[in-house]
């Protein structure tokens, strides 16, 4: 690995930039490399850059952009907000999902690019503040939650099954009716469904019956995250989160996403209090964790999800529903 480069900035400086997620409808990404004559020179980053007194980060990634690719940016979504420390500075990196542009991206200052799979990535060296950003580029926008409570497992599996082949890649199996060997059993059966298709399962609450079932990680409820010590000893690990306390508890314990909920009105807690659109925003904003929207949703929420700063949508009655 080549030798991390020194600069003369104070290292309690906070550097500002804005960095993009340039992201095709296969899922493939760019990485950058650093030019010659840059600091960092040879290593491979997400495009982006400083942000300029008076910008706002959207306005600095558009011109950024610009001039470094030569694309105009037509819809850039705000992702995550990363804080990493190098020697010579601390950065403040604000990521966007860049869906839309014009112009084919080519390296105006000479820099080699290339589209890289999530997963995947065949590019090295990278820039150490990255490797947080590339995990959660594993994580799919759609998330299901299995209902084996009011579907039974006959219909619970087939719907799985029908979903999995519609492109579904990432599962929750949350059935608190189940005692724990039950829910081991119907965790490893949808583990074993879910494997050929490469989608991840993730079991709620039960550490012990998600590490029976073969799954791929934990998800916890909110009370269970206020009071752990430490992130659980899982891959994939994941909180449910509904006030600013309980997500700044998940970015303390370094899990890989959260669920923030509920959205909107849901058809299991009729008259309850809901967030809204602009208050779920207002939560998440500048958070370094990528954020499902949960709660009263259905598919068609997804760009709005997305404009409002999250990754992804959850489903439970939804996800098993007929295309």
């Amino acid at each position: 690995m080549k030798n991390m480069p020194s600069t003369s900035l104070h290292p309690s400086a906070v550097l500002e930039v804005a960095a993009a997620v340039i992201q095709r409808p296969d899922g493939r990404f760019l990485l950058a490399e650093r030019p010659e004559g840059k600091p960092w020179a040879g290593w491979w980053e997400f495009p982006g850059g400083k942000i300029e007194a008076g910008e706002t980060p959207a306005h600095a990634l558009a011109r950024e952009l610009h001039e470094e690719l030569g694309i105009a940016v037509d819809t850039a979504h705000p992702w995550l907000t990363r804080v990493y420390a190098y020697p010579h500075a601390t950065v403040r990196l604000h990521f966007f999902r860049v869906t839309a542009w014009r112009g084919e991206p080519h390296g105006r200052e000479n820099q080699r690019f290339d589209w890289q799979i999530p997963g995947k990535v065949e590019v090295s060296p990278l820039l150490p503040a990255n490797g947080p950003i590339l995990k959660s580029l594993e994580l799919p926008p759609l998330y299901g939650i299995t209902n084996l409570a009011e579907m039974g497992e006959e219909a619970s599996l087939t719907a799985l099954d029908r979903a999995l082949d519609d492109g579904l890649r990432l599962i929750q199996v949350r059935e608190k009716s189940l005692p724990p060997d039950g829910l081991a059993r119907f965790a490893a059966q949808v583990v074993e469904r879910a494997r050929p298709f490469g989608a991840k399962v993730l079991v709620n609450g039960d550490a012990e019956a998600a590490k029976a079932a073969a799954a791929d990680g934990l998800h916890l409820p909110s009370r269970p995250l206020m009071g752990l010590a430490q992130r659980p000893d899982f891959p994939w690990c994941g909180a449910s989160c509904h006030n600013a306390q309980e997500l700044a508890r998940a970015a303390e314990l370094g899990l890989d996403y959260v669920l923030l909920s509920p959205v909107q009105p849901t058809p299991s807690h009729p008259g309850a209090p809901t967030l809204g659109w602009e208050a779920f925003a207002k939560l998440i904003e500048d958070y370094p964790l990528p954020v499902y929207a949960l709660g009263g949703l259905t598919a068609a929420d997804m760009e709005t999800a997305w404009r409002h700063g999250a990754h992804g949508i959850c489903l439970l009655r939804g996800a098993w529903q007929k295309a």
